[in-house]
């Protein structure tokens, strides 16, 4: 396998076997170019062609997406549709987002009955699904508060709201500890708080100056951030478990360890994002599960409501009990809609049948990835944990995302470009991902003609 790595960080490796016959036998397919079209009880309703519609979106929506060109119209499960009706298998989730797939039946009858009954009141009131929600997440989790939010970056704006007003809660006679730590390859969102605590410049160049006392380092560096969060002047330290954006990267439990010991003896607080990595994705419900590390603060958003927009800053009393009325708040956040939805998306995927299934099919695929693409020169590493797995490339990963799209697989890239994200919905069989990597495997060739 030349150089390609079969492991994750050691404290949640899983080693590979070669023997994959425990399992049923793959099945090779004839995926390149099939003309799959979608079954009557998903054709889209539409009569707008794609060619129309990617004419019409450059000229009336602002061009701040470089967008695969599909137009996708339906889906079902893991396929997605067309207007002219052909089929993807959709292994991207809506960026980690569908997590129950497309048109799961208790999602949809969760959200139907909601929206018959009361959709939008605001925080000016109580609202009963937004209280049900917030104690299932508290009962669930380290946390004992939750605030709601429309996004993840937002749950990260709160983040950073909250560990400012902490520090000068508990510190009101000395000198405020006001700076934060995040890390290289990191994504913490778009607006201007969430915008400078992630690292990649290209995002934050165009906007400067964002929010001043962000000090980057290197992830994993557990010297380098004890040193610096024992000078007291960082408020909050912010990292994500498995870093999603920044190219499937996973931490080692030592350097989060080291994280949490020095921020306790800092006075400090500790934020994961799991916008992205949270919420089952790693086959457990959070993935600092894995490490046996607690923060302070956790963020999350993407799959919580199945596709509809929402975020949540969890937290601990320590933390909820610094903030007063009217230090922050949202229209939108929480609402009833949205709400109900995440209590369905929640109530399945918190499952332990449901998450034990995540982790097994994580593993298998990765070892099937590793198997069918570890011999390709230009496959340097296989990582990632549960269905969040990336394929580290010596080039570009376009090219490979391009071919399968074309074979009717949509993936995704990630970290500097040249790493294959793969994050399909969490209910995707182990049929689909045997099609998933057959279908990589026979598109592998498209890097050789850019490499």
């Amino acid at each position: 396998m030349g150089s390609l790595q079969h492991f994750l960080n050691s404290p949640i490796s899983v080693p590979f076997s070669p023997n994959l016959n425990h399992r049923r036998s793959f099945f090779l397919r004839a995926c390149l170019n099939l003309d799959v079209h979608a079954p009557d009880s998903v054709k889209p309703k539409t009569h707008l062609k794609s060619r129309e519609v990617m004419e019409m979106e450059g000229k009336v929506l602002v061009g701040t997406y470089a967008r695969n060109p599909v137009v996708i119209s339906s889906g079902k499960g893991c396929k997605l549709y067309d207007p002219e009706g052909r089929e993807y298998l959709d292994c991207t989730s809506g960026i980690a987002v569908n997590a129950l797939g497309h048109g799961d039946p208790d999602w949809v009858k969760a959200v139907v009955e909601q929206a018959n009954l009361l959709t939008h009141v605001s925080n000016v009131f109580y609202s009963v699904p937004q209280v049900e929600l917030a104690k299932r997440l508290v009962a669930c989790s380290f946390a004992d508060r939750v605030f709601f939010t429309n996004s993840g970056t937002e749950a990260n704006e709160a983040a950073i709201k909250f560990a400012r007003k902490y520090q000068r809660f508990t510190n009101p006679e000395k000198q405020q500890a006001t700076e934060f730590i995040s890390f290289s390859n990191s994504f913490h969102g778009r607006t201007m708080g969430a915008l400078a605590l992630t690292s990649k410049e290209q995002y934050r160049f165009p906007f400067e100056p964002v929010m001043p006392g962000v000090n980057f380092l290197e992830y994993g560096d557990v010297q380098a951030a004890t040193e610096l969060i024992k000078s007291g002047r960082i408020a909050a330290v912010f990292v994500e478990p498995i870093q999603g954006e920044g190219g499937i990267y996973s931490a080692t439990k030592e350097f989060l360890q080291s994280l949490r010991s020095a921020c306790d003896d800092a006075g400090s607080l500790l934020v994961f994002d799991e916008v992205q990595c949270g919420l089952g994705r790693t086959g457990y419900l959070w993935a600092h599960e894995v490490y046996g590390v607690v923060p302070d603060i956790m963020t999350l958003a993407k799959p919580l409501a199945g596709g509809l927009p929402i975020g949540a800053a969890l937290v601990s009393e320590k933390v909820a009990a610094a903030i007063k009325y009217g230090d922050h708040g949202s229209t939108f956040a929480g609402g009833p809609l949205v709400c109900n939805a995440a209590i369905a998306v929640l109530d399945k995927i918190s499952k332990p049948g449901f998450l034990a299934s995540v982790s097994e099919k994580g593993q298998y695929f990765k070892e099937l990835l590793i198997h069918k693409l570890g011999g390709n020169s230009h496959v340097r590493e296989v990582r990632g944990l549960g269905l969040i797995i990336g394929i580290e490339l010596d080039v570009s990963a376009s090219p490979l995302v391009d071919a399968c799209r074309d074979s009717s697989l949509l993936i995704l890239t990630a970290g500097k470009g040249n790493v294959v994200r793969l994050v399909p919905p969490l209910i995707i069989s182990e049929e689909e991902l045997e099609r998933a990597a057959e279908i990589i495997l026979e598109c592998l060739p498209a890097l050789d003609k850019t490499s």
